[in-house]
């Protein structure tokens, strides 16, 4: 009897610390933030895609990164905070090799919103 109850708490106790990590950041680890250059992109028609095949809609946060931002953990799905600009916006696509330090914000089919940003440094957070 007493064996089976330390083993369940023990797994409770278990539980809760892998809960506990996985709804806040690791212990220990903190945001990252790094320098990039930003640029805007538009999509033009009802059936926009992402290189990567996600269907684009006007009003969604998403960004494109270069391949380098990806090695640093900026990976598909990661939830990014850009100076200058609210709320959180999603990666959901991947740029040219050519590409370093970069990103592409998306502005839906606003091409005069995509112009007025034109290309400027933002410091990202994720």
């Amino acid at each position: 009897m007493f064996f089976n109850k330390t083993r369940y708490l023990f797994g409770l106790i278990l539980l809760g610390g892998f809960i506990f990590l996985q709804a806040g950041e690791a212990i220990g680890e903190k945001p990252r933030i790094i320098n990039v250059t930003a640029t805007a992109y538009i999509s033009r028609g009802k059936n926009s895609r992402t290189a990567s095949g996600n269907k684009l809609k006007p009003g969604m946060k998403v960004i494109a990164v270069s391949p380098d931002l990806i090695k640093k953990g900026l990976t598909y799905g990661t939830k990014v905070e850009i100076s200058g600009l609210p709320g959180k916006y999603t990666v959901l696509d991947k740029m040219h090799k050519r590409r370093k330090k970069w990103i592409d914000i998306y502005m839906g089919n606003n091409l005069k919103a995509a112009k007025r940003w034109g290309r400027r440094k933002v410091n990202i957070r994720w």
